[in-house]
């Protein structure tokens, strides 16, 4: 068997020097169908390991409900990696971040946890529980044990977070007596404070950044004095949010960065190699004081597109890596031309009027408190006499707000909206939408919904029915029913198509408003005219050779009524 180690100035792979030249494929963000190719394609650009973080939250979304199969057999995954000649990281957090929804923990963990990322007892008991699950998969698929895995990571960006040694030191523990034998590491970024306080003596330190490397690499020789340098995580890319712009790199200057790592002598993990989508709903959010919402696509202008074609960066980059390392004759070959067509859409009656079900209580209850793990809670209360100012201690994270069925207007957590004036009516209607779980720093596991009182001209509205309203199940319902009611507000939407073949497709939103939308029953993701993403990527084994189907749940109006399949790509405008 191979044998993977840490040498004085170098990785050693059966005693040799070995420098890792990495990339991030994250499984749960690519179609299993589609994993085969992508890490094939990181093969061809001269790459000769894997990286994939591991999110709980997608493992294990309600307690005890545990899932390593499809989309989540993290040991397929593996096994792939293997059989393309490469090697493989695993980075199993707890917390992820990556830009996923509640950095990876489960809703269920944060909700009920005060201690996240420390040694409280009750949180620690529950990872402990998670990683032996995840180490059941990976402990076998070792490299000494005839496997892909060379090394595995303890946390993430820890020094960000916090400075709980007994915490990392449970972690190593559970990871050893779970038969983990390939180095640990730890990863921050390259700031004294993190570096010390996110590591443990007998951990290998690595960095994140994604310039100035040369000097960042001597910031981290000075906390990692022996062994190989790493940086884990060289950010390429990087990822964008509703609102904003699509981010790219320039090519030329990532390349120069990647050829000063790699001509230093240090091991490096791309991140992205191929980023993927945000599938559903597992898009995350960042509040640095003003709450952002992550797009459905996580492209990071990665060297493999969202769709899995090699873009300039992937040529560029491969070029660099030839330098320093045997890089394949082959080239990816590109994929077949997407469809180009468009279709009618047809109304499918309104979607978020189901007939009031939830509890009544006396104030609204959150989506945590429901148990709820969809996008949307519809609040109902009678109201007394006469209109007035609505206002709101906080909401989470946009809420439409109507009286009597009429629209009123909207309540941004972004804009920091906190009140409205409404006119007099029987019943207040607030539908609140969770955009995305904050992934970073201390908001991780805030609740969604109605926060605090509601009031009406200072008086605190009580006995508020809260509807927990699931999306996929709404678009499953709908999808057989037609309607030829059309007006404003939430309606649904169908169209049937036919394709020749099973084929890649991406689905041009900009003539809608926001919403979600499903192909065959795949949840693609949200979409939203905010930008700068115009189009939902549709992969190809969610589609089929002959009859399709198209539904798209509407929150606001089309603005035309017509579903449009384009060729390409269109993430939104760049920053000059």
């Amino acid at each position: 068997m191979t044998s993977f180690s840490i040498g004085d100035t170098d990785f050693l792979r059966d005693g040799a020097p070995h420098q890792v030249i990495a990339g991030s494929i994250h499984y749960f963000r690519v179609h299993p169908d589609q994993w085969q190719d992508r890490i094939h394609k990181a093969r061809l650009m001269g790459l000769n390991t894997i990286e994939t973080y591991v999110a709980w939250n997608a493992h294990e979304p309600r307690r005890s409900e545990w899932d390593a199969s499809g989309w989540n057999d993290l040991g397929r995954f593996l096994d792939l990696v293997h059989a393309e000649g490469l090697d493989a990281i695993v980075r199993p957090g707890p917390y992820i971040c990556a830009e996923w929804h509640n950095g990876g923990l489960p809703v269920w963990l944060t909700g009920a946890n005060g201690g996240l990322r420390s040694s409280e007892p009750a949180y620690l008991a529950e990872v402990t529980g998670y990683l032996r699950r995840v180490y059941e998969i990976v402990e076998p698929r070792q490299i000494d044990r005839g496997g892909s895995v060379v090394l595995v990571q303890i946390e993430n960006e820890y020094g960000a977070y916090g400075a709980d040694k007994a915490y990392l030191e449970h972690l190593v523990a559970v990871t050893r007596d779970a038969g983990i034998t390939v180095p640990l590491t730890t990863v921050d970024q390259p700031v004294d404070r993190m570096l010390e306080d996110g590591s443990l003596p007998g951990l290998h330190r690595t960095g994140s950044f994604g310039s100035r490397s040369v000097e960042r690499l001597a910031t981290l020789r000075a906390h990692q004095p022996t062994g190989p340098l790493m940086c884990s995580e060289f950010w390429d890319g990087w990822f964008d949010w509703w609102g904003g712009v699509h981010h790219t790199t320039d090519v030329a200057a990532a390349a120069s960065e990647l050829d000063a790592l790699l001509a230093a002598g240090a091991s490096v993990n791309i991140y992205m190699f191929h980023g993927g989508t945000n599938f559903g709903l597992t898009n995350g959010a960042n509040d640095k004081g003003r709450y952002l919402p992550l797009v459905t696509s996580y492209d990071y202008d990665a060297p493999l597109d969202e769709a899995g074609e090699a873009r300039e960066k992937f040529f560029a980059f491969r070029e660099v890596i030839a330098r320093y390392a045997p890089v394949p004759d082959e080239l990816p070959a590109r994929g077949a031309s997407a469809p180009v067509f468009d279709v009618a859409l047809t109304p499918r009656g309104a979607w978020t009027d189901a007939a009031a079900s939830g509890p009544i209580t006396e104030h609204p209850l959150t989506f945590d408190e429901l148990g709820h793990l969809s996008a949307l809670v519809r609040y109902d209360v009678e109201l007394p006499d006469g209109g007035g100012i609505l206002g709101v201690d906080d909401v989470r994270d946009l809420a439409w707000v109507s009286v009597d069925g009429q629209p009123v207007g909207t309540l941004s957590r972004t804009r920091h909206d906190r009140a409205i004036r409404i006119p007099s009516g029987r019943t207040l209607s607030i539908l609140v939408e969770d955009q995305g779980r904050v992934n970073y720093d201390q908001r991780l596991g805030e609740q969604k919904g109605l926060i605090g009182d509601v009031t009406l001209d200072g008086v605190v509205l009580t006995g508020w029915r809260s509807t927990a309203l699931d999306v996929a199940s709404i678009a499953e319902a709908v999808g057989e029913r037609g309607s030829d009611s059309v007006g404003t507000g939430p309606l649904a939407w169908g169209a049937d198509f036919t394709l020749e073949s099973a084929s890649d497709l991406f689905l041009d939103t900009a003539s809608w408003s926001k919403g979600y939308a499903f192909v065959n029953g795949f949840f693609l993701g949200r979409y939203w005219r905010n930008g700068p993403q115009r189009t939902l990527y549709v992969p190809a084994p969610a589609t089929r050779a002959g009859a399709n189907r198209l539904i798209v749940l509407e929150l606001e109006h089309l603005i035309a009524e017509r579903a449009t399949f384009v060729g390409a790509l269109s993430l939104g405008d760049t920053e000059e």
